[in-house]
């Protein structure tokens, strides 16, 4: 008798992530355009499922859809082109904490561009402290860390050294940032974007290095302090993976798990047992 089928899917605005396990194994792994039921067209969902239905191939018996602030979603759309299989449709955040903390109770932990988290029993969330964004929280992420730099630039609050390397090497004058911030379409990707050159500064200046430190201080105090403290701590996120070091020097005491740029990988650990 044959494994039964099981499609795997972690989709962001930009991109998706497709993995087609049978039994334990890794049939097919391949990547497609983003899928946001919310916020893009049916035509444009529609051509995407099309082409990864025709590759994943017929007779799945599940597919598991995970998207970013996707709870209890809709599985009508992706019924039509894969008839007869049991569909999940789940948030990102259940994602991370299947493939972090796998079947067992754990924290997981958002931190990429945004920063999310909640507490889990080993099969689903039971409990959640809310982001807020990154205007009213994101604490932890790296447009968090981006807009806490930023400000500071624009007051002249950053150190001389820093802030005339940051002037030589970006276009970063108050109407520009003005503009990218309050009048882009992707204000917390452009915030975002600045960390890696932020978290470069760690360890070589004392106040850049208390910057990068203080935003995921202030994660750990907002956030995880709400949940059960003897549960470890998992991470999913390529900025929180970057910064793996830090996060755990900041988070002494805290009892860490695994860290992953991204959470297919642990899925599939998941989903195979």
């Amino acid at each position: 008798m044959d494994a039964p089928r099981k499609i795997l899917v972690d989709s962001g605005a930009t991109k998706a992530e497709w993995c087609v396990l049978e039994g334990g194994t890794v049939r097919d792994r391949f990547v497609t355009a983003g899928i946001n039921f919310t916020s893009q067209s049916a035509d444009h969902a529609g051509r995407v499922l099309q082409e990864a239905a025709a590759r994943c191939g017929a007779g799945a018996a599940e597919l598991h859809f995970f998207g970013a602030g996707l709870i209890g979603g809709d599985p009508a759309p992706l019924r039509a082109f894969f008839p007869g299989a049991e569909i999940e449709c789940a948030s990102d955040l259940l994602a991370a904490a299947r493939a972090v903390c796998g079947k067992e109770p754990g924290i997981a932990c958002i931190l990429g561009t945004g920063s999310n988290s909640c507490a889990y029993d080993g099969r689903e969330i039971v409990a959640n402290v809310h982001p807020c964004g990154f205007i009213l929280g994101d604490e932890g992420s790296a447009a968090c860390l981006g807009k806490r730099f930023l400000g500071a630039f624009l007051k002249g609050q950053v150190p001389q050294e820093v802030a005339e390397d940051f002037s030589g090497r970006f276009e970063a004058d108050y109407a520009t940032v003005v503009r990218e911030v309050y009048r882009s379409a992707a204000p917390a990707r452009y915030l975002g974007s600045f960390a890696p050159y932020i978290v470069d500064w760690h360890g070589r200046n004392e106040w850049m290095t208390a910057l990068v430190e203080e935003n995921f201080r202030d994660f750990f105090q907002i956030f995880l302090r709400q949940y059960d403290p003897v549960l470890p701590v998992g991470v999913v996120g390529s900025f929180g993976t970057a910064c793996r070091a830090i996060l755990e020097k900041v988070g002494d005491g805290i009892r860490f798990g695994r860290f992953m740029a991204a959470p297919m990988d642990g899925l599939i650990d998941y989903y195979s047992a």
